[in-house]
């Protein structure tokens, strides 16, 4: 067998250049670590930022709610019967719509049904057709 010796200065030189990829590694992982560190309070920053804002938002919409002034008792009525109008008309539209659609839904179905008339009449006559020609060819 052959004698594996290897020079002590060669042996050193691996060793180093080990511990070289061995430290780039570490020093990458930990920058990375560090971005991320950075990334995860920029977020937290972001969102108690976002927090603050929903809140003066919120206190805002409260603001107007309570200073906004009450209407005469007549504007009230009127604005009531306005509401009931309204979702009477919206009500009533809903009912047109599911009419106009169901109508809709008959046309087509009407439509495709003299469709599927026409395609019999225009088969059995087309067999009507062929039988003679059969009959024909047969004598």
């Amino acid at each position: 067998m052959a004698d594996v010796n290897i020079p002590q200065n060669i042996f050193w030189l691996i060793i180093v250049v080990i511990a070289v990829i061995t430290i780039i590694i570490i020093v990458m992982q930990w920058r990375r670590v560090r971005e991320a560190q950075s990334n995860v309070e920029f977020l937290q920053k972001q969102a108690e930022l976002k927090k603050i804002e929903l809140v003066e938002k919120d206190l805002e919409a409260k603001r107007v709610m309570e200073n906004v002034l009450p209407l005469p008792k007549e504007q009230q009525e009127k604005l009531g019967q306005i509401r009931g109008e309204t979702s009477k008309l919206m009500h009533k539209a809903g009912f047109m719509h599911s009419e106009i659609n169901e109508r809709v839904t008959r046309l087509e179905a009407r439509t495709e049904y003299e469709k599927l008339q026409k395609l019999l009449a225009e088969i059995e006559k087309k067999e009507k057709e062929l039988e003679k020609k059969g009959k024909k060819g047969g004598l």
